[in-house]
């Protein structure tokens, strides 16, 4: 079965309460294990084209340390000319879209869950997601994590260890818990 055709796929995508189904745990086991496997991989040409491999599209450039992690891959598109630091985690159960030219520095976090406030309902183990938007000409700072429904624009800075809780325009600089604008980050006119 093709995952866009499995309901659970399409609940959890489109932001809905959903439950794992059979065919999301199968997928996400495998990403998992080839995960392991790939981040083991010496060769740097080889383990990035093999982590490529999992995800539904990445443009040009590609380089990620060792280790990156996600969920499934078939929900992250990537632009060209992208570089992850060691040990960046990419929550992709809702769509992970980053732009061109972006820069992740190590332990950086994109979490797309969102788990249910009520504690019935979290004891189902169904939850909901959020997309996250990464614009272009962006670098997020060591150790930041970018929660569930964000959208940063072009050009934005996210300072190292900033909780970003909430989306922010183009040329930004944002840092804190919760991150919050420090100043504008307009581009050098050549």
């Amino acid at each position: 079965m093709e995952i866009e055709q499995d309901p659970a796929y399409q609940q959890m995508v489109n932001g809905e309460l959903y439950l794992e189904s059979k065919p999301l745990a199968d997928l996400r086991i495998n990403v998992r294990n080839k995960l392991m496997k790939y981040n083991q991989i010496t060769d740097s040409k080889e383990r990035n084209r093999s982590i490529k491999s999992l995800m539904k599209s990445v443009g040009d450039r590609f380089f990620v340390e060792p280790t990156i992690y996600f969920s499934y891959g078939v929900n992250i598109t990537i632009g060209d000319h992208f570089y992850a630091n060691h040990d960046v985690m990419l929550c992709d159960e809702g769509k992970i879209t980053i732009g061109n030219d972006c820069k992740f520095g190590p332990k950086v976090g994109l979490y797309t869950p969102q788990h249910p406030l009520d504690p019935a309902v979290r004891r189902t183990e169904a939850e909901r997601t959020a997309p996250i938007t990464i614009g272009n000409d962006v670098w997020i700072g060591g150790s930041a994590s970018i929660l569930p429904g964000v959208t940063l624009g072009n050009n934005v800075v996210v300072g190292a260890g900033s909780v970003v809780t909430k989306s922010f325009p183009d040329n930004v600089i944002v840092v804190g818990n919760p991150a919050r604008i420090l100043r504008k980050n307009e581009p050098v006119k050549k």
